[in-house]
């Protein structure tokens, strides 16, 4: 697997991670300038010459991983017997330069029913850099997703007779829209998103007067009122009226950008603090 499939493979489960790279060498070292290295808190994927170069770049990486360091930075180290880490002597003689690049997490939606609104709201969403899941159970409507390209998205076509099951694999974090052609497969969706407790945020296009029956019977099925409060019912912004596909689908993708935007800024002010402490 190369370090590219390893980011890939990280990123589609929803996991950060920290780019590690040689970015230059002064003198002898174990490896070349570019060789790389993808550090997660659970794996490393290839190497960037081991011993004590390695193991200080792989701390670094996950303390920058607990800090949620947002702002890419440069190590210099030493191969010489003179300098000693906690990880001992490395011999080489020469200076290794280090660039470590956080890989945030990217946001990840998927949206049930890729009906009218759907489609369009999966139209915008693509234009954005997330993993976006888009499903139905019937097949027809995701054989074909050229309308969705140019796409700065990972665009995952999900067809499935019981969208529960995919809800069940979803990362943590995800953010789920359900609008299906049937207010039965909605429901069942519901009941499925409520439970998983991890997901970032759970939607419902339909009316007021449908989300009174949905509240009824989901509490009916055993859901806690604070629970059953998760679901985002109907979704969008409320300023924005009309209802048309596509002025519903730019009023649900706004509000999805907002809660983005809220994330990434908190995520940033955390960084921040870990830094200066």
């Amino acid at each position: 697997m190369s370090w590219l499939d390893e980011l890939l493979r990280l990123r589609a489960a929803g996991l950060p991670s920290v780019m590690v790279t040689v970015s230059a060498v002064r003198g002898h070292a174990p490896r070349e300038a570019g060789a790389k290295m993808v550090v997660s808190e659970e794996s490393v994927s290839h190497t960037i010459g081991g011993g004590n170069l390695e193991m200080v770049a792989i701390e670094r990486a996950r303390q920058m991983l607990r800090e949620g360091a947002v702002k890419p930075e440069v190590l210099s180290l030493r191969l010489n017997d003179k300098e000693r880490s906690r990880y001992g002597r490395q011999c080489c003689g020469g200076e290794v330069s280090i660039l470590l690049e956080p890989m945030p997490a990217p946001p990840v939606v998927a949206i049930f029913g890729m009906g009218h609104v759907g489609q369009e709201l999966a139209r915008i969403l693509a234009r954005q850099d997330i993993e976006l899941y888009v499903s139905d159970s019937r097949p027809e409507q995701i054989e074909s997703l050229d309308f969705l390209q140019p796409a700065q998205a990972r665009i995952h076509p999900v067809p499935a007779l019981l969208g529960e099951e995919l809800i069940g694999t979803l990362p943590a974090g995800a953010h789920v829209l359900v609008m299906t052609h049937d207010h039965s497969e909605d429901f069942h969706l519901c009941d499925a998103a409520l439970g998983r407790e991890d997901l970032g945020s759970i939607g419902l296009i339909g009316s007021s007067a449908k989300w009174r029956r949905f509240e009824k019977n989901l509490s009916a099925m055993g859901h806690a009122p604070e629970s059953v409060a998760r679901i985002n019912c109907p979704i969008g912004i409320p300023e924005l009226g009309g209802k048309h596909p596509a002025t519903i689908a730019v009023s649900v993708a706004a509000q999805l950008l907002q809660q983005f935007s809220v994330k990434a800024a908190a995520r940033e002010a955390n960084a921040g603090q870990a830094a200066v402490s």
